[in-house]
């Protein structure tokens, strides 16, 4: 029988309530599958990890998480802590070291849920936005000067090279080249960042050219949200940096129903570490602890992560149930409209993977 080592790092908030549901679900799409079993392991890192020790996580924590073929992470956030600590301390010190370049998010309508769009409904809306990972706005260059004085100055540097531009656009023109629209949008701010978003615009007209199969367009980041909101038919594969897809991504989720429902994988594509796959939707202090978080992005991630590790049937077996799970007349929870709770959206979509709901 195959198996395959995960990590788990539920981390703060909602993070560790959804991540739980998520293994559930993968220990029961395992049994149904029967060919290939998880061992899994859980890292209680984290805020309360830091207030412990004064870090979000031990020292050697990369070298305890390289030998796992996938991480399965929950959020990272907590208001007893500073954010920027939080993240640099534990999702940013996983990403950036081991290499996870490609953040891919897709975003899809999917059936029985109603987005904010008028006449946009289940097929309308189909993305995938390529987010830039490890450079750019987000590669932590910079500082701060006289601080308190009138003229302190805090300075943040983006970061491109062109190898990490060039590795993100060939990314995700193949990815385009999967897909049955075949088509990719690059996503800039050349015309007010002369410097780095010229060099996206120059390095995207030589990269494309290997890939004439696909058809590309480009846009700018602030026109590329209205294009979004007004005429997501036109949206297939989206290429931006790394603050610039964050950005857009965040959109797409709420335009897609919620938050809830937003998977992510960070990815090493040439697997030299292991890959990272985690909800959009943070950690949600405002909800935790009374088990009515949405799990279907941790779920969706799940998907992603089976998919990952060599596991299509399981992944889509995994979503054909979120997606019946969507469609049905079951209760939704509090983020799509209804009352359902964690563990009640959970049971449900494991019911379907087991066949107690057909």
């Amino acid at each position: 029988m195959r198996e395959h080592r995960i990590a788990a790092v539920p981390g703060d908030g909602i993070g560790q309530e959804v991540v739980r549901a998520g293994l559930e679900v993968l220990e029961a799409v395992a049994a149904w599958d029967g060919g290939f079993r998880l061992r899994v392991e859980t890292f209680p890192w984290g805020t309360d990890y830091y207030l412990d020790h004064g870090r979000m996580m031990p020292v050697d924590a990369l070298a305890r998480l390289k030998p796992f073929d996938a991480i399965y992470f929950g959020s990272a956030g907590d208001p007893r802590v500073a954010d920027h600590i939080s993240l640099w301390g534990l999702r940013l010190a996983i990403c950036q070291p081991f290499d996870q370049y490609a953040n891919v998010r897709p975003s899809r309508l999917l059936t029985g849920i109603v987005g904010p769009l008028r006449d946009v409904g289940p097929g309308d809306l189909d993305w995938v936005i390529v987010r830039e990972n490890t450079e750019g706005e987000y590669a932590g260059a910079g500082g701060r000067v006289h601080r308190g004085h009138p003229e302190e100055v805090g300075l943040d540097v983006s970061v491109f090279t062109r190898a990490g531009v060039e590795r993100i656009q060939r990314f995700a023109l193949a990815l385009a080249q999967t897909r049955p629209a075949k088509h990719l949008t690059l996503v800039t701010k050349s015309n007010a960042q002369r410097h780095g978003m010229v060099m996206w615009d120059d390095v995207f007209e030589i990269v494309r050219l290997d890939y004439p199969d696909v058809e590309t367009d480009r846009m700018l980041v602030d026109a590329m949200t209205t294009r979004m909101v007004l005429d997501p038919r036109s949206i297939d594969v989206v290429v931006a940096t790394n603050l610039h897809a964050d950005v857009l991504s965040d959109l797409a989720a709420a335009l897609s129903g919620s938050m809830g429902i937003a998977p992510t994988a960070n990815l090493n594509p040439e697997r030299k570490y292991p890959s990272m796959f985690e909800p959009i939707h943070g950690s949600a202090f405002d909800i935790m602890g009374q088990g009515i978080a949405n799990p279907i992005g941790a779920l969706w991630s799940a998907k992603m992560m089976l998919e990952h590790i060599g596991e299509p049937s399981a992944a889509a077996a995994l979503m054909a149930a979120i997606e019946a799970y969507t469609a049905c007349d079951a209760n939704k929870p509090r983020d799509l409209g209804g009352t359902a709770t964690t563990a009640e959206v959970t049971e449900t979509i494991i019911g379907t993977i087991e066949g107690r709901n057909v």
